[in-house]
């Protein structure tokens, strides 16, 4: 009997099962959460600052003050809009220590208030005390518009419930750890000047994050996958450091070559050690699944 003749380059060939698809260019890319409108809170202390260096030493002052407080918002507030995003993109995460986004519009409101009474200072210098009332509403409004534009900080912890939290805070640890050691293969791959290798170092640190996200949901899974987030990590940002140093000054092919099969070896055990470990979960959950049946037939519950 006749058989059509294919493989996984044919037309309508089958893959192979175990062969991992590649990723695409922008797979797991993430929208920058401090965007344009967070960014434009850092124009206003500008002229602020230059219009008061005329109108004497108090008037100069206070000017500079409600300047300075505007700005440290503006961060603030960008720093708050990137923790609330990391706390959105996992499944399990704390509250952010330091409310951000709310100190942004206290901040925000006290920078109003002060250059409001600036400006009541300045018109009333010559005639009577400048009043404070006015100051103090514009900066109430200039707080709670600021808090209703942008929210506030996530409040409580987000599927932390029958979590041990010490190996939590352990976890944690160690995964603060592995992020610096991708911050600097990122820092070091810079130096070699090709875009290229750039993307492919970024690939890989998607594939290192999700091994991160998998052991931050399940805590019991960092003593199989410590030698992952610790040794092998430190060995990748050792081998970027000499790879860059290399590349930049001789551009050598070879070395190049090399450093990208290293990427894929990497990438493909970390994968791998992802993998196992959501099987293990999911065999541990057919597990309950078969536990709970048995002990519901025992009851004489049916199941069909």
């Amino acid at each position: 009997m006749a058989k059509r003749y294919g493989g996984k380059y044919s037309p309508h060939g089958e893959a192979d099962p175990t062969e991992q698809p590649s990723r695409g260019q922008f797979d797991g890319a993430r929208v920058e959460p401090a965007g344009a409108r967070a960014n434009i809170l850092f124009i206003p202390p500008i002229p602020l600052v230059f219009l008061s260096l005329n109108d004497g030493a108090l008037g100069m002052t206070i000017g500079l003050i409600a300047a300075a407080l505007l700005t440290g918002a503006a961060f603030l507030l960008r720093e708050g809009l990137r923790a609330e995003a990391a706390y959105n993109a996992r499944r399990t995460a704390r509250r952010p220590a330091i409310p951000r986004k709310i100190f942004a519009s206290v901040l925000t409101g006290l920078g109003t208030a002060l250059a409001s009474y600036r400006v009541e200072f300045l018109d009333a210098a010559a005639a009577s005390d400048a009043g404070i009332i006015a100051p103090v509403l514009f900066g109430l409004a200039a707080a709670a518009l600021h808090s209703v534009s942008f929210g506030l900080d996530p409040m409580k912890d987000k599927g932390m419930e029958g979590i041990d939290t010490f190996q939590q805070d352990r976890v944690a640890r160690v995964i603060e750890d592995a992020e610096t050691n991708l911050a600097e293969m990122t820092d070091a791959i810079k130096r070699a000047g090709d875009r290229q290798i750039e993307a492919r170092v970024e690939r890989f640190q998607d594939t290192a994050r999700e091994l991160f996200r998998t052991v931050e949901e399940d805590p019991r899974d960092l003593a199989g996958a410590r030698k992952y987030l610790t040794v092998y990590l430190q060995g990748a940002r050792d081998a970027t450091v000499k790879f860059s140093d290399v590349y930049a000054r001789t551009r050598d092919a070879q070395a190049l070559a090399g450093y990208s099969e290293l990427l894929d070896d990497l990438e493909q055990n970390f994968a791998a050690r992802t993998r196992k470990m959501l099987l293990d979960d999911r065999s541990d959950l057919t597990v309950e699944i078969d536990v709970l049946r048995e002990r519901l037939q025992r009851e004489g519950v049916r199941l069909d």
